[in-house]
């Protein structure tokens, strides 16, 4: 499992943002140059955030990005659904998982009783999705404040005029 790209320099932006003096907004070419990529490729994950309510963006000489809500109520759960979607990271695809012995012999949920033989769930499945459950727990643990909070000095690129 790997995230993408874009959703690391989606996190990048907001650390860059939450570092930045409050109120004053960062403008697309600061943030780009301080991350290394293209002002367009910027814009579409920035274009992303806004329309979830993550950042605000303002028009003009003085325009730029701004965090839309307090640094410590974005997680990176909220940015990585944004980025990557908000879809299971697990599917079942073995056909005969369903009608594996041990499947069979498995206790049936209240659900599974209510007549739905399709809703018998792959064995392989329940791990997974314990694990992704474990994983979004983490995650929404971990706000961009948090990261500011634990930075060591000078390791936050950008922001403040460093």
């Amino acid at each position: 499992m790997q995230f993408s790209k874009s959703t690391g320099n989606a996190l990048h932006a907001l650390i860059h943002l939450a570092h930045s003096d409050r109120g004053q907004h960062v403008g697309i070419k600061e943030l780009s140059s301080s991350l290394g990529v293209s002002d367009s490729y910027l814009s579409k994950i920035m274009s992303k955030l806004r329309q979830d309510g993550i950042v605000r963006a303002s028009t003009g000489a003085s325009g730029g990005y701004e965090l839309a809500r307090p640094a410590d109520r974005i997680s990176f759960l909220d940015v990585i659904q944004v980025i990557e979607g908000r879809q299971q990271l697990y599917e079942c695809l073995n056909a005969n998982a369903h009608h594996h012995p041990l499947a069979e012999a498995a206790e049936w949920s209240e659900e599974e009783e209510s007549g739905h033989p399709e809703s018998k769930d792959c064995l392989v499945k329940k791990v997974m999705n314990g694990a992704e459950l474990q994983m979004q727990s983490y995650l929404r643990a971990h706000t961009i404040q948090w990261v500011l909070d634990h930075a060591s000095p000078g390791s936050i690129r950008g922001g403040n005029g460093e």
